[in-house]
């Protein structure tokens, strides 16, 4: 994914519009829960910063749904950005309209302003032109620095690349050199883990890895289709039974290419009503009639970690097990613990296994925590992502 960079840009002084993933996560009164993505696009507005530039920053924010809901506003991101920083945020009271035009008409260089939320704009995910143009007006070079959204074509990920000289930010660069890497050239063994509630959710993922890696380790929700699929009873566990005749593809094209499967040999259970009362661990193929699996078993555990100890490369993406109830995330958490110990390349696919991670306390140990979740997947399987197709080759 050879892309121009912010670096490859004339940018000295220019008016220059940055897509960022400002999608953060807050509670009940607004306050900012994790500010892990505004951290990770600090690099790249400190570049602009250094190089004497004028920068809007734009970002979605929840589903608004194309209307302005003041529970969505980037108000509370501004602040913290402006922490950040230690320098004024000049917040937009819309994304193109009167105070935006204005404000981005009268930014000097050195100054940083952020839009509204462009989701408060039905346009934004209709991929709109007017609205990609009215966004690309008030700049002269577009920055994408939203790995998170790019698997998305809407005016602000794509739309505007039309209309201005397009490049990537750090984050992005980041992302397509760690997950570029690790799926065009790895360092063998090559191992994939993994893990969610649904095989639906990752057949792509999982036919495309099986073309790629030395191992694929299963775990989560997911590894019960598979053990149906091999005529086991699973109890009450998630199963998908649409999708037994694929598990077994999956099987029969691992044999074929000589990828080795491993799925788990025990697993703790509980009252699939109560998941937080009285828990067991029994072998997978002896999960009793009203009883859920919720993680991975201890000897399972300790056949992933030998597993782990042979790996030079090591993507994992999901959970391997309802890791929000205490007692069902020690399987992800001792994966984690594992991969943090084996000194090899860690690459963490985003969304839950890298909020379990942190969890862990353990993000620094890792090579590398994706910022996307739905982007770093579809990556994976091979799929063109039109917020990185748009940017300029170099």
């Amino acid at each position: 994914m050879n892309k121009k960079t912010v670096k490859d840009m004339n940018l000295k002084g220019k008016k220059v519009l940055v897509r960022c993933d400002f999608n953060v996560p807050m509670d009940e009164n607004r306050n900012i829960t994790d500010n892990t993505r505004i951290v990770a696009a600090m690099p790249t507005i400190q570049y602009l910063l250094e190089n004497d530039c004028a920068i809007i920053l734009c970002s979605h924010l929840g589903r608004p749904k194309g209307e302005f809901k003041p529970e969505y506003s980037l108000k509370p991101v501004a602040e913290e950005l402006a922490k950040l920083l230690g320098k004024e945020v000049i917040m937009a009271k819309d994304v193109v309209g009167e105070d935006a035009k204005s404000k981005a008409e009268s930014l000097q260089n050195g100054q940083i302003m952020l839009l509204e939320n462009v989701r408060f704009h039905k346009e934004e995910t209709d991929n709109d032109k007017t609205f990609a143009k009215q966004l690309a007006d008030m700049a002269e070079i577009y920055v994408n620095d939203a790995f998170g959204s790019a698997h998305r074509a809407h005016s602000s990920t794509a739309g505007v690349a039309e209309f201005l000289p397009a490049v990537s930010g750090f984050l992005i660069e980041k992302e397509l050199q760690f997950l570029g890497n690790a799926i065009a050239n790895p360092e063998r063994p090559f191992v994939a883990i993994l893990g969610g509630a649904k095989v639906s959710d990752k057949i792509g993922v999982i036919d495309s890895l099986l073309e790629k890696v030395d191992t694929l380790i299963i775990g989560g929700g997911m590894a019960y289709t598979f053990f149906k699929a091999q005529g086991y009873e699973v109890g009450d566990s998630i199963c998908e039974m649409d999708k037994l005749d694929l598990a077994k593809d999956l099987m029969k094209k691992a044999e074929e290419k000589n990828v080795k499967l491993i799925l788990p040999v025990d697993t703790k259970i509980a009252k699939a009503e109560n998941p937080e009362g009285e828990s067991k661990t029994v072998k997978y193929n002896e999960i009793p009639a009203n009883w859920e699996g919720f993680d991975i078993g201890e000897e399972t555990i300790k056949l992933f970690r030998e597993e782990l100890k042979k790996a030079k490369t090591v993507v994992w993406n999901g959970p391997l097990g309802l890791f929000e109830v205490e007692q069902f995330a020690v399987g992800t958490k001792e994966i984690a613990k594992a991969l943090a110990e084996i000194g090899c390349i860690t690459i963490i696919g985003g969304g839950d296994s890298a909020a379990a991670v942190k969890k862990a306390g353990l993000e620094d140990k890792m090579t590398h925590i994706s910022t996307g979740g739905g982007a770093s997947l579809e990556f994976l399987e091979g799929k063109k992502l039109p917020g990185i197709e748009c940017l300029q080759d170099k």
